[in-house]
């Protein structure tokens, strides 16, 4: 195995020469550790079948969904969605904007594999941010004033600011797409320490929403302020993809986020979400 650290970057590493499918457990703990210590593993065009994408992503957990999922403006039909007002275009659009992955569900996802099948021509990068880095390099004073503080955490929130929610609403508020629930609204800590490295990041994003403690204006102020702040360089990588490609993040220390492209051009993406642990992951009121 050889790993080189992303250049420029406070996490991340490009690893070669592996066999993803064939790893002994003194390997893949040599791995786990570099995953710990790095957040995002890249492994170029590696083309894991789908199968053996989610088997490696169960040696790193449980996984949130029996297996992976696309990521697509494919249907299962092959019609490529690209209209403004669709809602599978609504939900990738929704994916643009930074965050941490099932904070809005009771139980926070621990990472997630993913791997690019089929790419656009350009555009549809996806992004990540450090939030460990992002916490140790704030001011004494903003620091302080979070230390204590907690959020709501919620996909109705995040998908409504941005105009993105489905078209088609149940009796009951809900809709019929993962993550809008009728459950209590997760309530988070904005800084929560890694239960394995034992050092703290912020807990932010998109689907963070009204700061205990605060009038509206003035969390949601608060909370752009931090965004906006956490995720700028050295803390931010943009991976590029080429077909094949797989990457594996830390959920709990980075955030994500997909990137525009042509809608009119097929893409399509799979996603193994591994499961928080309900130990350390389980919302404050949950």
């Amino acid at each position: 195995m050889q790993a080189i650290n992303l250049d420029g970057v406070s996490f991340g590493a490009v690893v070669s020469n592996i066999d993803l499918e064939d790893l002994d457990e003194q390997h893949f703990g040599e791995l786990y550790q570099l995953w710990l210590d790095r957040a995002l593993l890249i492994f170029p065009e590696a083309h894991l079948t789908l199968e053996a994408q989610d088997t490696f992503a169960k040696r790193f957990g449980k996984l949130e969904f029996p297996k992976a999922v696309p990521i697509s403006n494919i249907d299962k039909d092959g019609k490529v969605h690209s209209a403004r007002n669709d809602d599978v275009v609504k939900s990738l659009r929704g994916n643009e904007g930074w965050h941490h992955d099932s904070t809005y569900m009771p139980i926070q996802a621990k990472g997630a594999v993913f791997s690019a099948e089929i790419i656009p021509s350009e555009g549809g990068s996806t992004g990540w941010a450090d939030m460990r880095a992002a916490y140790e390099q704030l001011d004494d004073q903003l620091r302080t004033k979070i230390n204590e503080l907690t959020a709501s955490h919620s996909l109705y929130y995040s998908q409504g600011r941005a105009g993105y929610l489905p078209s088609q609403q149940n009796e009951d508020g809900t809709y019929e797409m993962y993550g809008y629930h009728n459950q209590e609204v997760p309530l988070r800590p904005l800084v929560k320490v890694h239960p394995e490295t034992g050092r703290p990041n912020l807990v932010i994003g998109r689907h963070a929403h009204d700061i205990t403690g605060m009038d509206s204006q003035e969390s949601e102020s608060l909370l752009d302020e931090l965004n906006d702040w956490a995720c700028q360089e050295p803390r931010t990588y943009h991976h590029q993809w080429k077909v094949g490609d797989v990457v594996i993040w830390d959920n709990r220390r980075l955030m994500h986020r997909g990137t525009p492209f042509d809608m009119s051009e097929p893409r399509r993406m799979w996603h193994t979400r591994i499961a928080g642990e309900p130990q350390t992951e389980l919302a404050l009121n949950h």
